[in-house]
């Protein structure tokens, strides 16, 4: 066979079809290339290019990219091409995206990567096997995890919902490359005992009421303070003091609805002299939540300390932090700065080094992808 003159043909066949004819028939050839190649099980070996209204988010991505991010992204985009696909499942007629939550996005929200790509969007299928939703979420987990970065709320969600379709803990740290340990701190956010029925030490979220009059809830499952590997603090949720500030509530507080929230969220933030007040009460009165929080070298510990400010002045939880984005880039950034100022205040104070502003974010330019 010559290989050349199958080449020469294929060309002179696409050159005469339509757009949308040409896209179609490369679809075509790949996945008649894919099911002979001898990497057919790898589900990079078949990207291939569908229009962006079929490619949905999915409903618990626990990642989260701010527009400054989005914006290098796009711009990456625009400079170097689409480098990766967009993981998604088949699902009635759509691409539900388990990996590529922000390529997704910038590929239908910003009009020139927009236009450059045609309005489609490179995709690859992940395997069948992965079809069940709870595989899908742990897939999704796998990815960003692999990138070092997630949101703790989100993830917090997707444990209990794992838990509730009897997932062992083992297997949630297993599939989800998590220890035993951070099982269960994502456990403990929630407060739901529940999430702990499997445990040997369940008993200790039992209501304890000997006198008749009352009832009290122990939740000290974990050390009091704890230094494991890496130089992290751990401390139990009920012990920190941002959750009783309100940090994890589900609304804001006295009858205030979500909009209200976020803009009291936004006025706070924006007003630096009563938010240094704030991050001075966090750094000098707090013990267990900075301690717990502020060693975590992977998290956004800029983000963690304003939306603690927040909860601590006002008692608005960081479901509001959408407010940050209210924000002029000039107040974004001052912020920023602020909280960065008392991040390294504490590090000092705390005997750690001290970080720059893209280290105490914990982001690194390949999660944005």
């Amino acid at each position: 066979m010559n290989l050349d003159q199958v080449k020469t043909d294929i060309a002179e066949a696409l050159s005469v079809l339509s757009l949308e004819q040409r896209i179609e028939a490369v679809n075509a050839l790949r996945e008649v290339i894919h099911a002979h190649s001898p990497f057919a099980a790898e589900p990079v070996d078949f990207v291939r290019w569908v229009p962006n209204s079929v490619v949905e988010a999915n409903d618990y991505n626990p990642n989260s990219v701010a527009p400054p991010e989005m914006e290098l992204l796009r711009v990456s985009i625009m400079a170097d091409g689409y480098t990766q696909p967009i993981v998604a499942m088949p699902e009635a007629g759509r691409h539900v995206v388990i990996d590529g939550f922000h390529r997704n996005r910038v590929g239908k929200e910003c009009d020139d990567v927009r236009a450059r790509v045609l309005g489609y969007l490179p995709v690859v299928e992940i395997r069948a096997s992965q079809s069940d939703r709870t595989d899908r979420m742990a897939a999704t987990i796998r990815h960003n995890r692999a990138r070092g970065k997630h949101k703790v709320e989100a993830m917090s969600d997707i444990v209990i919902e794992l838990k509730r379709r009897n997932w062992s803990d083992d297997r949630i740290a297993r599939d989800l490359g998590m220890d035993a340990d951070e099982v269960l701190r994502l456990c403990q956010i929630t407060g739901l005992a529940e999430a702990f029925a499997d445990q040997s030490f369940s008993g200790a979220w039992e209501v304890v009421n000997d006198s008749g009059a009352g009832s009290e809830i122990l939740s000290d499952v974990l050390d009091d303070y704890e230094a494991p590997a890496g130089n992290r603090i751990l401390h139990t949720w009920d012990k920190w003091e941002c959750y009783r500030h309100g940090f994890y509530a589900e609304r804001p507080p006295g009858g205030m609805s979500q909009e209200d929230g976020e803009r009291a969220y936004r006025d706070f933030l924006s007003d630096l002299g009563r938010f240094e007040r704030a991050l001075q009460v966090i750094v000098r009165e707090w013990k267990f939540s900075p301690e717990h929080y502020l060693t975590n070298e992977r998290m956004n510990r800029i983000a963690w300390l304003g939306q603690a400010s927040v909860a601590q002045a006002l008692g608005i939880p960081s479901g509001c932090r959408a407010g940050y984005q209210l924000l002029t880039d000039d107040e974004k950034y001052a912020a920023d700065m602020m909280a960065l100022k008392y991040l390294n205040q504490w590090l000092k104070a705390n005997g750690r080094n001290q970080v720059m502003r893209a280290d105490a974010s914990g982001r690194t330019e390949a999660e944005l992808y």
